[in-house]
């Protein structure tokens, strides 16, 4: 899978893992995609001592193969339901885990 051939919002959340390289990104889910009308928020990690601060060099290409992590989280927020709040941790540019919150129906 190429980044080329991602939805806009798939590549949003993509380049903003890169941009930021490490913290956390929030976002909703609109069918089985980050919901970019939607509020959606970052937090980032910076590294005091000298660390690798800045985004990651392959943020500003226009395409290239999408990595294991890259694919696990967009396959696995496209089967999610609408509303679902996900929270991805990034470390090195790259999802690293995430967190789903959704709302349970009463039964």
């Amino acid at each position: 899978m190429n980044k080329k051939r991602l939805s806009v919002p798939q590549r949003r959340i993509i380049e903003q893992c890169q941009a930021i390289n490490f913290g956390w990104i929030t976002f909703r889910i609109k069918h089985g995609q980050p919901d970019l009308d939607h509020p959606w928020s970052t937090r980032q990690t910076v590294k005091l001592a000298g660390g690798q601060n800045g985004p990651r060099p392959e943020s500003s290409s226009a395409d290239f193969e999408l990595r294991k992590e890259q694919v696990a989280l967009l396959t696995h927020i496209s089967q999610l339901s609408d509303g679902a709040r996900v929270t991805v941790e990034v470390k090195h540019g790259l999802p690293f885990l995430i967190e789903i919150e959704q709302n349970s129906q009463a039964a």
